[in-house]
């Protein structure tokens, strides 16, 4: 009896770890998305650049694999962030609280360059978007943390170089968070749209007052609740949640 105890016990804490992440697919003005939302306090978010052996993963399967050997599973995962030639990241990557790369605050070429940019921070029971110069104010205390750019929203507001007349046009991906970092929710264009409706989504369908754009050419998705496993190149930073 003690034992059957014991296994319900496990299997209800298993269950209460992955219990809040959501996807779904949903429209807005005539785009459709797939979102997932995220309880960092619940659900566990982890940033993956390199495999064990120090070569890049690239792939959600590397992922699955590397975590299948610890015990664990990946239930969630996206791109995050822009990356060079080398699958390095362009800025800012902190990995088990561990700094890979330094925050980059100036001016650039690209959509990364595009200030205002930002930092997704994962902490300890919390996710939050920062634009990059609060960011290196305020100090946060991140466990994960990837850089990327343009910002979508800041504190309500679309990014002052986006246009609702804009022509270009991408599959894009990113993240939003609330003030208080208890609710993350990433989203991916399932057509091509622009920056303008991508910040409105964010804005004005999931009312995130901070959002972050994470590439535009390259988004992929890995969400078994929708059947999701994107194929396509190898990748940089790669964002997920992670269960037993």
């Amino acid at each position: 009896m003690r034992r059957l105890a014991l296994l319900l016990s496990l299997s209800l804490g298993f269950a209460t770890q992955t219990a809040a992440l959501e996807c779904e697919q949903i429209r807005h003005i005539g785009n459709r998305y797939t979102i997932c939302s995220v309880d960092p306090a619940e659900d566990e978010l982890r940033l993956f650049l390199d495999g064990p052996d120090g070569a890049r993963l690239g792939q959600f399967d590397a992922v699955s694999t590397m975590l299948a050997a610890r015990g664990e599973s990946l239930l969630f995962a996206m791109n995050a962030g822009m990356y060079h030639a080398d699958r390095s990241p362009v800025g800012h990557y902190v990995e088990r609280g561990r700094e890979r790369m330094r925050v980059i605050p100036n001016p650039g070429p690209g959509n990364f360059g595009l200030l205002p940019n930002g930092i997704f921070c994962i902490g300890r029971g919390t996710a939050r978007v920062y634009e990059t110069r609060d960011y290196l104010e305020r100090r946060p205390s991140c466990r994960y943390a990837t850089q990327s750019g343009p910002m979508l929203v800041i504190d309500g507001a679309l990014h002052p170089r986006f246009l609702p007349d804009s022509t270009s046009r991408y599959i894009r991906n990113g993240v939003g968070t609330s003030k208080d970092g208890r609710r993350a929710v990433f989203a991916i264009s399932d057509n091509a749209v622009t920056f303008h409706e991508f910040g409105r989504l964010f804005r004005d369908i999931l009312n995130l007052p901070d959002a972050l754009f994470f590439d535009g050419n390259v988004s992929r998705l890995f969400a078994p609740q929708v059947g999701r496993n994107d194929p396509g190149r190898m990748m940089g930073p790669i964002v997920g949640v992670v269960g037993p």
